[in-house]
């Protein structure tokens, strides 16, 4: 009774073993099913295939396939993967500008309750600048008659003057008059950077106030 158990024991062993095996086998079956070879079209259209990865497919799109010819994944070729990182960019910028808009809009919302506020925060600005703009003028006018009064004083000296027993321009006199030039110079410029930030803020804060409104439903 005891030698049939033990045959009985041994014989489900060997059993159990073989299907151990069995499965094993059939394992690496199927991971040798995996993939099987690369393809590629050239830039000529020439179709290369190969069990690794071909020469002639190195910057080109290549399928990795198994062995029933189904398509497991692509390796990216130089076209493509430029084609995707510039798609990437686009669609980066395009959320960035996106989110900056929804911000812009909250802020909007939330800090305004009318136009009029609006209006007010415009106004305040753009009178700050026109200041700056006039404080800018004056100063210009102040040069420009340090400028003539210069010009008048360098007429007596070589080689501005006529005569011929002229002494020569002082040192000091040459250093003011291109100091004067260019501090003219200067505000000139301030007074141009002045003018283009007037005209950003007015249209800054109208294209505020016409989201504002957009926002709020309003006409």
């Amino acid at each position: 009774m005891h030698s049939a158990c033990r045959l009985a024991l041994l014989s489900t062993l060997v059993l159990a073993l073989v299907g151990s095996a069995a499965a094993q086998n059939r394992g690496r079956r199927d991971s040798s099913a995996g993939e099987a070879f690369y393809r590629c079209r050239d830039a000529s259209g020439q179709i290369h295939y190969g069990d690794s990865m071909p020469p002639a497919c190195a910057g080109f799109d290549t399928e990795v396939l198994d062995k029933r010819g189904m398509l497991l994944r692509l390796i990216e070729g130089e076209a493509t993967r430029n084609a995707r990182l510039k798609r990437e960019a686009v669609e980066a910028e395009q959320r960035k500008q996106r989110e900056q808009r929804e911000q812009r809009d909250r802020m909007l919302i939330e800090t305004y309750l009318s136009v009029a506020d609006i209006e007010r925060l415009r106004d305040t600005r753009l009178d700050l600048l026109v200041a700056q703009y006039k404080v800018t003028e004056q100063n210009i006018a102040n040069l420009r008659e340090r400028q003539k009064r210069l010009e008048g004083q360098i007429a007596r000296f070589k080689p501005y003057s006529d005569k011929p027993n002229a002494p020569p321009l002082p040192d000091h006199l040459a250093e003011d008059i291109v100091n004067t030039v260019n501090s003219l110079r200067t505000y000139q410029a301030m007074l141009t950077n002045n003018k283009r930030e007037q005209a950003e803020l007015n249209a800054n804060f109208d294209a505020d106030i016409r989201r504002f409104k957009e926002l709020r439903g309003l006409k």
